[in-house]
């Protein structure tokens, strides 16, 4: 089955071999998405709505540029540092996702950088 990467405009340099987006047979896989700029730093240090808010819009682009939109997404992973951040986290994820609601499942890990709260990857059917 062929499969089409998914790399929307202004993309920075990842910090291993992954793309942000792996579209196949309609199938979008997004890569685990972190609060990152396009240098790779850490944004919105110590504000895990901030974030999550950034992580969602990053992940919005890399639907969009797959021609989806958040509708189509019907999976999030979600890993957070803090059981303290779920319910910041929960209000910003219900935002970009007001109606029929993805399925989820999230844990509590560390991450690549300390100073990220979350990550987030997902699956979208954007159709064929």
């Amino acid at each position: 089955m062929p499969k089409q990467s998914v790399i929307p405009a202004g993309t920075g340099k990842p910090l291993a071999p992954f793309v942000p987006g792996s579209l196949a047979d309609g199938i979008l896989y997004v890569s685990g998405t972190l609060p990152f700029d396009k240098d790779n730093n850490v944004v919105h240090v110590g504000d895990a709505a901030a974030q999550a808010r950034h992580v969602l819009e990053t992940i919005k682009g890399v639907v969009e540029a797959a021609g989806g939109t958040m509708d189509d997404v019907t999976f999030n992973m979600i890993m957070i540092t803090d059981w303290a951040n779920y319910g910041a986290i929960n209000v910003v994820y219900a935002e970009y996702f007001p109606g029929d609601k993805p399925a989820r499942y999230c844990i509590q890990c560390g991450l690549v950088k300390p100073d990220a709260l979350i990550e987030i990857a997902s699956i979208a059917h954007v159709g064929k």
